[in-house]
C-alpha cells in the first residue's frame, strides 16, 4: 500500500505544477519544532522510523491514479505520478534522541516534486509521537521510584495510535502496557488488574477477590475501590492471607485522595503482616500528580497512567514544520514575522556539557562533538531498519544525562540555548539580503507600473 493519498490537497496540486513546468531541481526541505510547548524543556524525537517506512514503499496505486484522474488531475500530471518513487536523500535523528526547538529532526534531499508530496504524512508521524514520547519521558521522570505502565489504549485516538504510545511509553522507561496487541508484537510485558464492573458480579468484594485469585495465575492485583476503598483493602488482605498469597499481589487505588488512601492503605497491610502486598494506583494521573506523589513519599509501588498521558492532555501538539531551505543549490528562506527559517542543509553538533551547535551541513565538527543528523536514505535507498526499543531508550537515557537538571523539570524548566555556528549566521545574513533585494525590485516595479498608469 504506497499511501500516497495520505496528504492534503495542496501538496497534490503544488507537485502538478511543479511537474507540468519541469521544476524537477532538487530540493532541501527541514522538518523541524518551531517552539517548545509550554512547560518543556526539551522533546524526544519519535516517529522517525515510521517516517522511513513511508519513504521506502511510497507510491501511487492504480486507484490513487483513477481518482485523480476524475479529479481535475490532467492526464499528464497522472502519468508523471504513476512512476514516481522517493528517490532522495534523507538526513534524520534517530529515534529516542532529545532535542530542541529549532533543530531539525529530518531533512529530506529529492526533486522538488518528490520532498513536497512527502511533508504532510512526514509531519503528521513527527508530529503525534515527538509529543507522546515527550509526554512519557517527563512522567517517568517525575515517578521517580514509582514503576509506571501504559493504560492509555482506551484513551487515544485509535488504536493506531493506542500501538505507538504503547512503544513510546517503553522507550521512555515504562515497566509494561495494559496493550495486549503492542505486548505481543513489541515484546512488552502486558499488565492488567481488574474493573469495577468484575467486582460488582459478585455478591461481595471478598468473593469476587477470592474468585480472582483462585481463577488466575499470578500477578494479582485486586480493585478495592468498588464501594468503600479501606473496607475493600481489608477484604482483598482477608483474601491474601487466607489463600497464602505471595507471588506478585497488589491492590489497586482508582480514586479519592491517593495520598490520603495510601497511607491508609498500607498501614492495613503492614498491621496484617503483609508487606509484601503492593499498592497499585492509577485514575487520571500525569507528570504533575506523579511529581507530588513521589515528593511526598506515598507509599505507592505502581501507577497505571492513561489519559492524560496518550491524549498529551496538556501540549497534545508540537509546533512542527517543513520548511524548503534550498532549491538546486540555492539556499532559501522564509522572512515572515515570527515564523523566519534558517537557509541551507544542517547539522547539529552536540558535546557533552556543552550547548548544541546548529551548523551548515559539511561544516567541520566543533572538537569532538557527535552530529545528531545522520545519512538514512542515498538516492532513495534505505541505509538502516528500524531502531530496536531498547536502542532507543538507551539513547534517550544519554541524552537526558547530557540535558541539564533545570530542562529536566517538570514544572517551569529552562530550555537549553542553542547557538548558530558562524558560518550559519553568514549564510542566513547573505540569503536575507537576497532575498530582501529581491522583493524590493519587486516592489520597485509594481510601483512603476502604478505611476506610469494614464490617470
Amino acid at each position: 500500500m504506497g499511501r500516497a493519498l495520505i496528504t492534503d490537497l495542496y501538496e497534490l496540486t503544488m507537485a502538478a505544477s511543479y511537474l507540468r513546468r519541469g521544476m524537477t531541481a532538487s530540493a532541501t526541505f527541514s522538518l523541524y519544532v518551531r517552539a517548545l510547548p509550554s512547560d518543556r524543556g526539551f522533546l524526544v524525537a519519535a516517529g522517525i522510523d515510521d517516517c522511513l517506512d513511508y519513504l521506502e514503499g511510497f507510491r501511487f496505486e492504480d486507484q490513487d491514479l483513477e481518482w485523480l484522474a476524475r479529479h481535475g488531475f490532467n492526464l499528464e500530471t497522472v502519468d508523471a505520478l504513476r512512476d514516481l518513487r522517493f528517490s532522495g536523500d534523507v538526513e534524520a535523528v534517530e529515534e529516542g534522541r532529545v532535542v530542541l526547538a529549532g533543530e531539525p529532526l529530518i531533512e529530506v534531499t529529492a526533486p522538488l516534486p518528490e520532498a513536497q508530496l512527502v511533508e504532510t504524512y512526514l509531519l503528521n508521524q513527527v508530529t503525534f509521537q515527538t509529543a507522546v514520547a515527550t509526554k512519557a519521558t517527563r512522567c517517568r521522570l517525575a515517578a521517580g521510584p514509582i514503576e509506571l505502565v501504559d493504560f492509555a489504549l482506551r484513551r487515544t485516538h485509535g488504536t493506531e495510535a493506542g500501538m505507538a504510545v504503547a512503544r513510546l511509553s517503553a522507550i521512555a522507561g515504562f515497566a509494561g502496557t495494559s496493550n495486549v496487541e503492542a505486548a505481543r508484537q513489541l515484546g512488552l510485558a502486558a499488565s492488567g488488574t481488574m474493573a469495577h464492573s468484575y467486582v460488582e458480579a459478585f455478591p461481595t468484594e471478598t468473593e469476587a477477590f477470592r474468585a480472582f485469585a483462585e481463577d488466575l495465575p499470578p500477578p494479582h492485583t485486586f480493585l478495592v475501590d468498588t464501594y468503600d476503598t479501606l473496607s475493600g483493602v481489608e477484604a482483598a488482605a482477608r483474601v491474601v492471607a487466607d489463600l497464602g498469597l505471595t507471588d506478585r499481589v497488589a491492590i489497586r487505588l482508582d480514586s479519592g485522595d491517593v495520598d490520603e488512601l495510601a497511607r491508609a492503605a498500607r498501614d492495613i497491610l503492614d498491621r496484617r503482616g503483609l508487606s509484601h502486598v503492593r499498592i497499585f494506583v492509577s485514575g487520571s494521573l500525569d507528570e504533575y500528580l506523579l511529581q507530588d506523589l513521589a515528593s511526598s513519599k506515598t507509599p505507592i509501588d505502581a501507577a497505571g497512567v492513561g489519559t492524560r498521558f496518550g491524549t498529551v492532555a496538556d501540549a497534545p501538539y508540537v509546533d512542527s514544520v517543513y520548511k524548503l531551505v534550498e532549491l538546486g543549490g540555492r539556499p532559501v528562506m522564509k522572512l515572515s514575522p515570527g515564523k523566519e527559517t534558517l537557509p541551507g542543509a544542517k547539522q547539529i553538533w552536540r558535546t557533552e556539557g556543552r550547548c548544541d551547535v546548529l551548523a551548515r551541513r559539511g561544516e567541520a565538527p566543533p572538537g569532538s562533538a557527535e552530529g545528531l543528523l545522520v545519512p538514512v536514505f542515498r538516492g532513495g535507498r534505505r541505509l538502516r531498519g528500524h531502531s530496536t526499543i531498547a536502542q532507543a531508550k538507551a539513547r534517550l537515557e544519554r541524552d537526558l544525562s547530557w540535558l541539564p537538571a533545570a530542562a529536566r523539570r517538570i514544572r517551569t524548566p529552562e530550555v537549553p540555548e542553542l547557538v548558530l555556528s558562524a558560518a550559519l549566521e553568514e549564510l542566513t545574513a547573505s540569503t536575507r539580503a537576497a532575498a530582501e533585494r529581491g522583493v524590493s525590485r519587486v516592489h520597485d516595479g509594481y510601483s512603476s507600473s502604478w505611476r506610469s498608469t494614464p490617470r
